[in-house]
């Protein structure tokens, strides 16, 4: 199981990461991704996808036509985790078109 990150090590976290915001239960980071139609966000989804399967973490999102809102949280800690944030920068890079 992977250890909680603690307040400070999560603020230091999001100020690496683009557009991510602490969630209100402050056991999530979440972020709305915005694509030209649903073809490209779901596109983005696949893409992720596969990144997900590689590192075995998977997150909460869905799709509404050309939006894609992501909640990352590592649920067997109960909390954030690295494997969170490397996620978020893994789907940043996809959305970059860096993958």
């Amino acid at each position: 199981m992977s250890s909680t990150l603690n307040a400070s090590d999560v603020s230091a976290h999001l100020k690496q990461v683009d557009g991510w915001a602490l969630s209100t239960d402050q056991k999530a980071i979440e972020k709305k991704f915005s694509f030209k139609n649903f073809p490209d966000a779901f596109a983005f989804m696949t893409r992720v996808a596969f990144t997900c399967e590689k590192i075995n973490h998977h997150p909460d999102w869905s799709n509404t036509y050309n939006r894609v809102d992501v909640r990352l949280s590592t649920h067997d800690a109960d909390g954030l985790t690295e494997r969170d944030f490397t996620l978020a920068q893994a789907m940043d890079k996809v959305m970059d078109g860096r993958h």
